[in-house]
C-alpha cells in the first residue's frame, strides 16, 4: 500500500512537490519566527488566494494572480517605518474577505476560492514542481549570505545604519522569498495549511533545542516528517490533504508541553 501511495505515478508528482515546500517553507518559517514575524505568512497566503480568485475574471493564470497580490502587499507592508503583526492581521483580514467576496462574485470563484483555501496538493503539475525546485535553489543557495545579516539585524538592530551598510538587499530577497514560498504554499497546500508549514515546525524546534543551526535542522525534520504522515494518512483513510495537514503539525505541539513540564521539573525555566 505505502508503495502505491508515495511511488505510483499518480502521487508521485504531488507527493514531491508537497515535500519540497515542506522544506522550504518550514525553513523560511524559523527566519519568520525569529524575526517575531511569523503572522506575515498567513497574511501573505490569503492575499495569495485572493490574488488568485481575481485572476478568473482578468483570464490570467492563478498562480500569477497570486503573486502580484502577494507581492503588492509585501511591497506596501515594506514602505511602513515600522511593520509588525499587527499590520499582518490586516492583511489577513484584508486577504479573507477579499477572497471570500470575490469567489461569491465570481464565476466559478467558489470552486477555486475552496480548492485555494483547503490546497491542491493531488492537482499540482510540472510547474508547481520548477518553482519549488527554483525556491530552495535560490535559498539555499543565498543562505549562507543571507542568514548572518537576518540574524544581525534581528538582534542589533542599528548595525547596519550605524556602519552605513545598506541593509535593503537582504530584506528584498528574504522578502521575495517569502512571497513566493507563500504563494506556493497556498496554490499547493492551502492558505491555513501553508500557514501552519510556516508556523508550527520552527515554534516546536525553538523549544527543543539549543544553537541556531540544530534548531534549523529539528524545524526541517518536523516539518517533513508530519508532511509524510499527513500525506499517507490522507491517502489511507480518504481524507483532504490540507486539514489533515494541518492537524498532524498540530499534534507536534505536545512535544513543547513536554519540553515545557520537563523544564519545570528539573528546575529550568520552561517557555
Amino acid at each position: 500500500m505505502s508503495d502505491f501511495i508515495l511511488f505510483d505515478p499518480m502521487f508521485r508528482m504531488p507527493f514531491l512537490i508537497g515535500l519540497l515546500l515542506a522544506v522550504g517553507l518550514s525553513l523560511i518559517g524559523a527566519y519568520l519566527r525569529m524575526r517575531e514575524e511569523w503572522l506575515a505568512a498567513l497574511g501573505l497566503s490569503h492575499m495569495a488566494a485572493a490574488g488568485g480568485i481575481a485572476a478568473l475574471p482578468l483570464g490570467i493564470p492563478t498562480l500569477v494572480g497570486a503573486l502580484v497580490f502577494a507581492a503588492v502587499a509585501a511591497l506596501l507592508k515594506g514602505v511602513l517605518p515600522r511593520a509588525s503583526n499587527n499590520h499582518y492581521g490586516l492583511m489577513l483580514l484584508l486577504g479573507w474577505g477579499g477572497a471570500l467576496m470575490l469567489a461569491a462574485n465570481t464565476h466559478q470563484g467558489e470552486v477555486v476560492g475552496e480548492a485555494l483555501l483547503r490546497g491542491q496538493l493531488y492537482f499540482t503539475s510540472q510547474p508547481h514542481l520548477i518553482a519549488a525546485v527554483v525556491l530552495l535553489l535560490v535559498l539555499f543557495a543565498s543562505l549562507n549570505w543571507l542568514s548572518p545579516r537576518l540574524l544581525i539585524e534581528r538582534f542589533f538592530p542599528d548595525y547596519f545604519s550605524a556602519n552605513r551598510i545598506p541593509a535593503w538587499p537582504h530584506r528584498l530577497l528574504f522578502g521575495a522569498l517569502v512571497v513566493v514560498a507563500a504563494v506556493l504554499g497556498t496554490l499547493a497546500m492551502g492558505a491555513m495549511s501553508a500557514f501552519a508549514m510556516f508556523f508550527v515546525p520552527a515554534w516546536v524546534a525553538f523549544v527543543l533545542v539549543r544553537g541556531w543551526r540544530r534548531a534549523l535542522m529539528l524545524t526541517v525534520a518536523i516539518a517533513v516528517i508530519a508532511y509524510i504522515t499527513a500525506f499517507v494518512v490522507s491517502m489511507l483513510l480518504d481524507q483532504p490533504f490540507g486539514p489533515s495537514l494541518a492537524l498532524c503539525l498540530a499534534l507536534t505541539t505536545s512535544l513543547r508541553l513536554f519540553a515545557n513540564r520537563a523544564a519545570r521539573l528539573s528546575g529550568a525555566p520552561g517557555e
